[in-house]
């Protein structure tokens, strides 16, 4: 898949992620608790995500790869999933739904330029460049632009 394509791709899901939080936080309010909220969505995913899984694979894990995989993998990604999602039901309402998902991406921006830098979970190490840290700094004056009253 050419880089055009995948960076629409990834547009796309931005796009997804900040409607759904809008959804999300408005379920949060009508049941009046944004971790009940979190419940119904990430059940929901689960869900559509196994639909999906089962319409589209034709091979499936074998026993010996399920036991090579660590614990931690099974949980930790779910665990960080219900933060952050958690988080966002909880901010959108008191934030707005703009200064909520600008903050938010700038916490993802940083820590990835971060975990690149020093190669965590395993990726492939890219350091931290003067243009990584100008696009931080312009990404932030963004932020505080946009968001100004």
């Amino acid at each position: 898949m050419n880089k055009l394509i995948l960076t629409l791709l990834a547009f796309a899901g931005g796009t997804a992620l900040a409607a759904q939080s809008g959804f999300n936080a408005q379920l949060g309010g009508a049941l009046k608790n944004p971790i009940l909220a979190s419940v119904v969505a990430f059940l929901s995913s689960a869900i559509f995500a196994f639909v999906f899984f089962l319409l589209s694979t034709k091979t499936f894990p074998t026993i010996v790869q399920i036991k090579g995989i660590p614990i931690y993998l099974w949980f930790t990604g779910g665990l960080l999933s219900m933060i952050g999602i958690g988080l966002y039901l909880y901010t959108i309402p008191k934030l707005g739904i703009s200064l909520m998902i600008s903050v938010g991406l700038c916490g993802q921006l940083i820590f990835a330029a971060i975990a690149d830098h020093f190669g965590w979970m395993n990726l492939p190490i890219e350091p931290f460049t003067l243009k990584k840290g100008l696009g931080i700094v312009a990404m932030i004056s963004g932020i505080l632009i946009t968001n100004m009253k």
